[in-house]
C-alpha cells in the first residue's frame, strides 16, 4: 500500500504530528538550514534533530507520513534556492514589540539550530576547499569564507534574539543596537542568500550531493528513503 502524500503545511495541522515538533516558523528555519548546508545530510541524520525532545509519539504515529511532510518542506525550500526565490518567509519582518516579531525570531532560532548541528560539514567542506582549489566555485578567490560566514551569523543571532544581544553589551552599545535594528533587520535578505552562496561555494568539492534531492518522489533515490 503506497504512502499517503503529507505536506509539510499539514503537519502543523494534524495532532499526531504537530505536538512532536517545534512551531512550524522553527522548523522552516531549521530546514532551510539543512538544504543550505554544503553537503545536505541525510533525512535519517537530520530529521531526529527536529523532534521536540520532551514529545511521546504514539504507538501508532505514522512516521513514514512525518518523514514524507518533513522531506516536502525540504524539497520546498531546495525549489526556492534553486529559482533564486525569496529565502526568508513573508511572516518575519522586524518589530519592536517582541510578539510581533516571534515569527523572525522562530525562523531564525531554527535556522542557528540546525546551523549548530551541521557545523562540522560546513568546516570539512571549507578544509576540502583548501585542499582542492582547482574545484571550488570562487571560494578561494572571495573574502576569507569564515568571515563572511560569521558576519551572517552574528545577524542571525543578534535577531533571533535581541534581548540576550543587549545584554550582552555596555549602555552605550545597547543604544547603539537599539536604534540600528530596524536597518540589521534589512539586511536579513541579502545575508541568507550570502549564507546560500557560501555554501554553493563550498558544495563544489563535494559532488552529486545534490542529485539525490532532484528526482521525485517515489524514485529509487530518493533521499527519504535512503540512497
Amino acid at each position: 500500500m503506497p504512502t499517503r502524500s503529507t505536506s509539510f503545511q499539514q503537519l502543523f495541522i494534524q495532532p499526531e504530528f504537530s505536538c512532536l515538533l517545534p512551531s512550524q516558523m522553527y522548523c522552516r528555519g531549521f530546514i532551510f538550514a539543512v538544504a543550505a548546508c554544503p553537503e545536505i545530510p541525510m533525512p535519517e541524520s537530520w530529521m531526529p534533530w527536529l523532534i521536540r525532545q520532551d514529545s511521546r509519539p504514539a504507538d501508532n504515529t505514522p512516521f513514514d507520513q512525518l518523514a514524507e511532510g518533513l522531506m516536502d518542506g525540504l524539497r520546498q525550500e531546495l525549489q526556492v534556492m534553486r529559482e533564486g526565490g525569496k529565502l526568508v518567509p513573508d511572516e518575519c519582518v522586524w518589530n519592536a514589540e517582541v510578539a510581533e516579531r516571534l515569527a523572525l525570531s522562530e525562523w531564525l532560532t531554527g535556522l542557528l539550530s540546525a546551523h549548530s548541528q551541521m557545523e562540522p560539514v560546513w568546516q570539512d567542506a571549507w578544509l576540502l576547499a583548501q585542499q582542492h582549489p582547482e574545484q571550488d566555485k570562487g571560494v578561494q578567490k572571495s573574502e576569507d569564507p569564515a568571515r563572511r560566514l560569521t558576519r551572517c551569523l552574528k545577524l542571525f543571532s543578534t535577531l533571533a534574539n535581541v534581548e540576550l544581544a543587549l545584554q550582552k553589551r555596555s549602555e552605550d552599545q545597547r543604544e547603539q543596537l537599539t536604534e540600528n535594528l530596524p536597518k540589521l533587520a534589512d539586511q536579513l535578505p541579502s545575508l541568507a542568500k550570502e549564507y546560500v552562496t557560501i555554501a554553493g561555494e563550498l558544495s563544489a568539492v563535494l559532488p552529486n550531493q545534490f542529485e539525490s534531492f532532484t528526482q521525485p518522489v517515489g524514485a529509487a533515490n530518493d533521499p527519504a528513503e535512503g540512497k
